[in-house]
């Protein structure tokens, strides 16, 4: 970390906020007018509508993500968390990966921490869900599953076999959705090189507490999605939810019990809770208080966007909406960070504030390999509605050009253009989350026959 005599932006959070709100600072920026300075646990930011096809194996983990370092090479990127900011001293407290904390002066502050899953108090959860908010979760999801048709073919005990089959996902939005039709595409695809397992024998199990899914896409389309899933074998319990999930034992509110080993969680998000400990105005479910130019309520020096973030939504409140505030998705992170970027350097150089207006420009979201739904918005009443192959190719044009950087853009259509001559990998890794395993077994026996032969120190 650097000291400087210059005014110091710190950033807090390297999500799609944080990553594109310092790109915008720097690139107004003059020459030594400020320090931009980004702290996040990660050192690299996630596009997270890619997970599910990184779950999936039809995009490299790896091009999902986007290095901070090397995308902000003009700023200083700390990996650590801000755990606590003072308002009056303008000092955040940061604590790094290692090492004791320290005191972190800054004159601008955006505070970008983003979300994190909506969980609730389901005996079970903890010990046995998987979220979807990560490329590590996602990588893991995609291990475990591969890993549950290892066993599966392997065992001849039908009780283990059925439980290792059963796959249940909790939340039926984009997340939930997108995931499981991904990874029943991969598991219908796997499926082929097993000789004792076959696509009939698994059970894909939906379940949301709302009566739709894919409510993001309108009822008519998110009513075909669902016909689609249930299409596809999948299983879908609407206006339920899930009560326990004990030892990988699911019971749902309806009735249905099933075990299982695969319980996948994405039932929606919140703002993330570190923001209590900010001292800043916050709304009723947790986010930061905003005006329309993205400061933060109350101050002159702090701004906020994103999923942490409660933004009035100025087109919906023209509509007669005076409640309308802006969803927690991409489409507005993006343009909300742009907006952010450039009050941050007006309000440096003393000049008046923008206000963020957006449309919704539509939604769309994959199901599967050339299986989606998208709502175009082609003006304020005439929406597009497209389903099956041709929205499967809009939702992949859409978050393949809305990726960051030109680099990880070439890399996720090199992907796609691969995977249409080469079949899907379908080989589970699953020993990298425990890589030092097989050598700690060949190691410690060893070790152990040393200390044995070691001569005794005699008592005195």
């Amino acid at each position: 970390m650097s000291t400087t005599e210059r005014p110091r932006i710190l950033v807090v959070g390297g999500g799609y906020v944080g990553l594109y709100a310092a790109r915008r600072i720097l690139k107004k920026m003059r020459y030594g007018e400020a320090t931009v300075t980004v702290v996040d646990p990660r050192s690299y930011m996630t596009y997270q509508p890619f997970l599910p096809e990184a779950a999936a194996g039809s995009i490299s983990p790896r091009h999902v993500v986007v290095p901070l370092r090397r995308v902000l090479p003009k700023a200083e990127v700390l990996t650590g968390r801000v755990t606590t900011i003072d308002q009056d001293r303008k000092v955040a407290v940061v604590s790094p990966l290692v090492g004791e904390s320290y005191e972190l002066p800054f004159d601008y502050l955006v505070v970008a921490l983003g979300a994190v899953s909506r969980t609730f108090p389901i005996p079970g959860l903890a010990e046995n869900g998987i979220g979807m908010k990560g490329v590590e979760e996602a990588i893991g999801l995609r291990n475990h599953v591969l890993e549950q048709l290892d066993k599966a073919d392997s065992t001849n005990d039908e009780a283990v076999r059925r439980r290792a089959l059963t796959f249940v996902f909790v939340g039926g939005g984009f997340a939930g959705a997108e995931t499981i039709g991904e990874v029943e595409d991969m598991a219908r695809d796997a499926a082929k090189y097993y000789n004792n397992v076959r696509r009939e024998d698994m059970r894909f199990i939906l379940v949301d507490a709302a009566d739709k899914i894919l409510p993001e896409v309108g009822p008519e389309l998110g009513k075909w999605g669902l016909e689609h899933l249930q299409k596809r074998g999948v299983e879908v319990y609407l206006s339920t939810s899930m009560e326990s999930c004990v030892d990988g034992h699911v019971v749902l509110k309806n009735g249905l019990e099933v075990d299982s080993d695969t319980i996948v969680w994405t039932a929606g998000v919140k703002p993330n809770p570190a923001l209590a400990r900010f001292g800043l105005p916050l709304g009723p479910r947790g986010h930061v208080d905003t005006e329309a130019t993205l400061q933060v309520k109350g101050s002159d020096y702090i701004w906020a966007a994103g999923d942490n973030a409660q933004v009035p939504d100025l087109v919906g409140r023209d509509a007669g909406n005076e409640n309308a505030w802006c969803p927690p998705n991409a489409q507005h992170a993006l343009r909300q960070a742009k907006v952010l970027g450039d009050n941050v350097i007006s309000g440096m150089r003393g000049f008046p504030q923008g206000e963020y207006r957006h449309a919704n420009k539509g939604a769309v979201a994959g199901l599967g390999l050339h299986k989606g739904v998208a709502m175009i918005a082609l003006g304020k009443r005439v929406k597009l509605k497209l389903k099956g192959r041709l929205a499967w190719y809009m939702h992949r044009g859409y978050h393949g050009l809305a990726v960051p950087t030109w680099n990880r853009k070439i890399r996720v259509f090199a992907d796609w253009t691969l995977a249409m001559f080469l079949k899907r990998e379908v080989v589970s890794l699953g020993a990298v989350e425990n890589p030092r395993e097989e050598f700690y077994e060949a190691a410690a026996p060893v070790s152990a026959a040393v200390r044995e032969s070691r001569p005794k120190a005699k008592a005195s």
